[in-house]
This record gives structure tokens, sequence and C-alpha cells, in this order.
């Protein structure tokens, strides 16, 4: 039997049989009913994993000690490769013959903890780094991503899927990869929990890239607990990603870091610089910080950085030279199938193939094949520029307020997904200083306006994912915010909404 899921004809068939044998199989049978029953929905899964049930099998089977993650299926943003039968596209059709046979090793480190590689998930197509006229949400390959709590509004980019896919209850735990807020982001306008650890804490390798200087895969869970679970089984050194040399001594356990006391005595700085743009979403942040004292935090106003327009500049030329180059790498290691082998190659397949730029275009792939390597004045002056400003302003505001760690609102709410003009964000976020100084950023679910969640960011010092996980468990445990998803046709369809735009009778 074919499984296909939302417009995307890529699922393979996932054996049937009579009743699951194991606690593993029961878990993913489960799983991949909630697919096939909630994906036409959201559209945020590609592709089931054929082999699903029998990894849970072999799992059930095993007499040796389980391990923190058994039996739980999880979704791969379809940027991470897996072994077995199912592309890595980026959401591309340029990828969709890219059948590697390799597993990612943070995919490795899930499977050895005992986790079921469900499938994968939708995406922005090259994670979002095409066009800044984007939909985020939407990749070629796989159609549009869509809120599920509200099917008009954005799921935000460029770990839509993911988000979309823990959000809508298909799975407890996906992978999302991030180079400047595509974990947060998404996790924070679905309503879950979202890490991005610190840059060299989980291995790239085997993962379609962007910038090497930014690029952080992480948790994309239902709370924060599922989150500590995850990033304990991937993150660890690689050799062959050089930026995780330092990973193994830094690692921590982090599911014993989670303690609901955790912000008690805890001096934490509050970044009001991300409120101001809709009153309704600082009303949200006030009611979140009232719980963070009354966990007994002790909470201080920190000053916005003066430099943040001058790092956003250096961080786009970083990401435009490290993408051609990185790109480019990854490119060559793909099989022989892949007639795509350069960024060149990339840009004029999308100038070929109408399905691709039907919405929108690919200026910024475009940008990055003009810039000229990694050894270019241009680029080094900038990611020196870029680095140097995020860091100093987040140690500043650590240090100068002598506080643990800074929070924040993440992001608006979902803003309606606009073929016409594409991604029309009001604005706000905290993560871009996280992003470009590669520091660690955990959002928590913190209420929802109109309907609509929103979250409360954690950032700290390189690291400190421990120490982030546990404030974020605490405020987690005290607030119980997180919002249930109604997939509501739009905002303007819910009881209260519809009833204020009716005319009076």
């Amino acid at each position: 039997m074919q499984r296909l899921l939302g417009c995307v004809a890529l699922a393979m068939a996932v054996p049937v049989a009579a009743q699951p044998t194991g606690p593993a199989e029961t878990a993913t049978r489960a799983a991949i009913a909630r697919v096939e029953a909630l994906n036409p929905k959201v559209n945020a899964v590609l592709a089931l994993d054929p082999t699903a049930v029998d990894q849970a099998r072999s799992l059930d089977r095993q007499r040796k000690a389980r391990g923190p993650l058994f039996g739980v299926p999880v979704l791969i943003k379809d940027n991470i490769e897996t072994r077995g039968p199912l592309p890595t596209t980026a959401g591309s059709l340029a990828l969709k013959d890219n059948v590697t046979g390799r597993d990612a090793p943070l995919v490795a480190g899930l499977r050895a903890a005992g986790a079921v590689i469900l499938g994968k998930t939708n995406l922005s197509e090259w994670a979002n780094i095409r066009s800044d006229y984007s939909i985020s949400g939407w990749s070629g390959l796989g159609g549009q991503v869509r809120n599920p709590h509200a099917l008009d509004r954005t799921p935000c980019g460029s770990s839509s899927g993911s988000g979309a896919a823990v959000a809508a209850g298909m799975v407890d735990a996906a992978i999302g990869t991030e180079t400047d807020g595509s974990v947060t982001c998404p996790a924070a306008i679905n309503g879950i929990v979202g890490l991005k650890p610190t840059v060299g804490l989980v291995s790239r390798t085997h993962v379609v890239p962007i910038s090497h200087s930014q690029d952080a895969p992480g948790p994309m869970t239902g709370d924060v607990r599922t989150a500590a679970l995850v990033l304990g089984a991937i993150a660890g050194s690689d050799p062959a990603d050089a930026q995780t040399a330092a990973a193994d001594a830094h690692r921590a356990d982090y599911v014993a870091a989670l303690d609901a006391g955790a912000l008690k005595g805890a001096r934490i700085g509050v970044m009001r610089f991300t409120t101001g743009w809709s009153p309704a979403t600082d009303a949200v942040f006030e009611t979140a910080l009232a719980v963070l004292k009354a966990q007994g935090a002790v909470l201080v106003d920190v000053e916005a950085p003066k430099d943040r327009r001058a790092i956003g500049a250096g961080e786009l030329q970083v990401l435009l030279s490290e993408l051609k180059a990185d790109l480019n790498a990854y490119l060559a290691t793909t099989p022989a199938s892949v007639k795509v082998r350069t960024l060149a190659d990339a840009i004029a397949f999308n100038a070929a193939t109408p399905r691709e730029t039907v919405l929108f275009g690919q200026d910024i792939f475009v940008k990055a094949e003009a810039t000229k390597g990694l050894d270019d004045k241009a680029y080094l002056d900038a990611r020196a520029t870029s680095l140097k400003g995020a860091k100093d302003a987040l140690d500043a505001m650590l240090a100068k307020n002598n506080v643990v760690a800074l929070v924040g609102i993440t992001a608006a709410p979902a803003w309606p997904i606009d073929a016409v003009i594409g991604d029309q964000s009001p604005g706000g976020g905290a993560g871009g200083l996280a992003a470009v100084s590669g520091y660690p950023h955990l959002t928590v679910p913190m209420g929802a306006v109109r309907g609509l969640p929103v979250g409360l960011s954690f950032i700290g010092p390189a690291w400190s994912e421990a120490r982030l996980l546990g404030l974020g468990y605490a405020y987690e445990q005290a607030s119980r915010a997180k919002v249930t998803p109604t997939f509501a046709a739009s905002v303007e369809t819910m009881p209260d909404v519809a009833a204020a735009l009716a005319p009076p009778r």
C-alpha cells in the first residue's frame, strides 16, 4: 500500500502486520497512523521511512539495556541524511534522487539511543536561503506546510515541517536545523519547545549546509524533558566536523539538569528590546515574566546592543560566502544520480524548472554565486566583525548585569501565508545575536495571541544548554502555557473573532 503524504509521492509502503509484538512497534504504528490522519491537514511530513516498523521490531527483540529514547518515533528534517531508501532533498526537485545510504552522525546517535527514524519532514526549500521573497514552509518538492493552529498561517521556516508535525501531535520529537531562527521560530510559532544548541555541540556532517559558522541541528519537541533526552543523544564530537572538537568535553546530563526549582534565585536579564511591535504579544510576555518572578527569579532589564544592524549586515555576507563554498563541497559528495553538483548548477536547474520558481525566485542564490571564496577579504572582515559584535553584545549583557541567562520574545505570532508578497513578519525576535555568536537558544511556549502560540526565549553563553534547559523546564512546569492546536481554517473563523468581524445585528 502506497503511503502518499500531503501532495508528495515520496513515501514508501510501510508493511502492515497483525498485532504489534512489542512497545516500540506499538508506538511506531501509532505514530504512522497519526501521520496518515493528520498530515493531509498540515503537509508537514514528506515521507514515512518504509523501514520504520522493522526498526521498531528489531528494538523490541534486543536483549541489551534499552536506550533513553527506546521506541520513540522521531521525524528528521529533510536536509539531514538517513540511511535507507529515502532521499535527502532539502525540499528541492534538484535533489529528489539524493539517496546516499548514509546516516548523519546525529541520526546515528538517535538510533543508538533507541529511537525509531519514522520519516522525513517538509521544510522551506534549501533551508530558506534561496530568496528574500520566499514563503516559509514552501518547497518545490513538498508544497506548503501549514500551521496546525490556523491553517492559513505560516509555520515559519525553515524547520517548518518538524515544528508543525510535533505541534499537530504526530510525534513527540523531531529534528530541525538552524542558521538563524530556523529551529526557534517554527518551534515558537507552532507552540512547541525548540533548542538551537551551541554551534559545535552537534555534528553537521551529512547535513545539507548553509553556513559552517552558524548551522546547528537541534531538537524540536513537545516538552523540555524530551528536548533534553534528544539533545543527549545527538550531542558529541565528530572528527569530520572540526567545529565539534570540544563537544565531548562540554556534554552534560541534560535530563539531570531539569529542576522545577531552577528559577529560584536565578538572575535573569530581560531583553525588552524584543517587545514593542505587538501589544497583545507584549502582554503575554509580561505574564511570562510574572511567572519567572513568582518562581523566585531575579529579573534585571538589560540594554539593547547598539550595533545590531552592523552585525546583521556582516552576517549576510558570511552566509552568502559560506553557502557557495559549503554547498559546493556537500554536493560533491552526493551520488552520481544527483546531476546538480554546484550552486551554479542549482541556479541553472531552478531557472529551467518552472515548478521551482513559480512563486518566488532565487536572488540569494545568485548573490551567493557571485561571492569570491573564503579567502576573500570581504568575507573574512564580515565574519570577524559580526562574530565579535554578537559575542561582545551577549557577553556584555550577561556580565554587566550579572545574569545567568537572557529572556525575550522568540518571534511574532504566525502571519498569513502570502503567495503574492511572501513572508510578512511584523518584526521582533530574540535569536539573531545567538545565531551569529553560535550561543545556545531555547524557546518554550508562553501562551497565545488570538489562538496563535508565542514562545519565550532563554539565551545563554556557549555550552550552557544544561542551565537553559533547567530554567526552561522550571518555567514550563510553572506556567503550563502550551496551546493545543485546533486546526482552524483561519484566525478569522475562530468564534470570537468571527463574531467581532460580522456586522452588528
